[in-house]
């Protein structure tokens, strides 16, 4: 049987002393799953709080970029790399889809969405059948990573099953679920879901290499000899999957890895700007820019920080490797949090109450010496789904299908 005192000590120390409020009246099954969360935790997460990832200092630059016009020039030479290590079996592709679709008013995995007018057309089928695309060009199969959540695994899993996996051999695909940090009030004090159960969330898309690795497929990944791997997030249903040009220009040019990125349509976007920090790659996102920073400008008269990210890597395993043992910021985001009050009611706010701590994927370019920024074209590369309606919405990336030929 559990005893109180086995926890205690770590209770006491980081103030949660609250999360033992109900042990008397706890089954003995009960008291075993409030323990292994509690010890689960990794409480240096509260250290965010003292120490927010705004705040970190260091000389600002910008960053050369590589230009549509650039890659054009050596596209058949990139393409020839890039596929010839495909064939090779040196890239994995791994999407990073822990989310749900509940901005866009769909309470189920993200993925799952449904954006076809008069046909099914699901957002993982599009970006399957885009990676399709490139197995059929370098006639090789390329290990496909899916990181879920414990909020979806079991739906996602399930939806690839029941559709086949749209064609896709399930031989090489693998899932996995993201690791989970609490959620806390404006004090830090840690909510609870039930009388035995923290409140928990996905913990950002920045720690899908350590999630990958207590999976216990990086040793696959390490064991099949594959050199890169190209994380993308589920959102963007027109991007590029395991692009053999941007592959290809990541490794001829020497870079340690590569960042697709846009031209901001305005200096106010709401999209990371890729630059330097103390020299080394870094994304600074939209929200943590100064007035100064967003309308700077080069002597050509074109934005200084003006390339913004789209999600879409290509980082080596190795070095990945090196920094397992790093602890990553986290980025402390205010959001509206259900929880169950000291009366033992579960409420559910109308205004954000405290706070998720999120780990971001655009953190580990700084652990990069280099980067090669690789611009795509936005109406044929960028249609990311975050909203229901406006901007980045349903409609909008309805219409930059359209636009590309696909039949909704």
């Amino acid at each position: 049987m559990q005893t109180k005192e086995c926890i205690d000590s770590i209770l006491i120390k980081y103030g949660q002393e609250h999360l033992v409020q109900y042990w008397d009246v706890l089954s003995e099954e009960e008291r075993s799953v409030l323990v292994r969360q509690i010890e689960g935790v990794n409480w240096s997460f509260l250290d965010s709080l003292r120490h927010p990832s705004g705040e970190e200092t260091g000389t600002i630059s910008p960053i050369d970029a590589m230009t549509i016009l650039q890659i054009a020039e050596k596209k058949d030479f990139y393409m020839e790399v890039g596929l010839q290590a495909i064939r090779e079996g040196k890239l994995a592709a791994l999407l990073l889809a822990g989310g749900q679709g509940s901005r866009l008013g769909y309470d189920h995995p993200k993925g799952t969405f449904n954006i076809g007018i008069t046909r099914d057309l699901y957002i993982f089928q599009l970006l399957m059948e885009h990676t399709m695309d490139i197995v059929k060009l370098a006639d090789a199969w390329i290990p496909f990573y899916i990181m879920t959540s414990d909020i979806n695994h079991d739906e996602t899993v399930a939806f690839f099953e029941k559709h086949a996996y749209f064609g896709y051999n399930p031989d090489y695909v693998h899932f996995f679920v993201q690791e989970m940090n609490p959620a806390t009030d404006f004090d830090g004090k840690v909510f609870m879901n039930s009388k035995y159960t923290l409140s928990q969330s996905p913990n950002g898309n920045g720690g899908w290499f350590t999630s990958l690795s207590k999976s216990g497929l990086l040793e696959g990944v390490l064991s099949a000899g594959i050199e890169w791997i190209n994380i993308f997030s589920v959102d963007n249903v027109l991007q590029r999957i395991a692009d053999p040009v941007f592959l290809g220009a990541t490794i001829a040019n020497g870079r340690m890895c590569g960042a697709k990125v846009v031209v901001k349509t305005e200096p106010t976007e709401r999209v990371g700007a890729i630059c330097l920090r103390d020299k080394k790659p870094h994304i600074v996102e939209y929200y943590e820019m100064s007035q100064e920073m967003m309308y700077q400008k080069n002597e050509d008269g074109l934005l200084a920080y003006g390339y913004g990210v789209t999600l879409n890597y290509v980082f080596p395993v190795q070095r990945l490797k090196e920094t397992l043992g790093n602890e990553m910021p986290l980025h402390i985001v205010k959001k509206k949090i259900p929880y169950m009050n000291e009366q033992g009611d579960y409420v559910t706010p109308d205004e954000p109450n405290g706070y998720k701590y999120e780990t971001l994927a655009l953190d580990l370019i700084h652990e990069m010496d280099s980067c090669l920024v690789y611009e795509v074209p936005r109406e044929y590369e960028f249609a990311p789904v975050k909203n229901k309606e406006g901007a980045d919405s349903i409609d909008t990336a309805r219409a930059l299908l359209k636009q590309n030929g696909y039949s909704l």
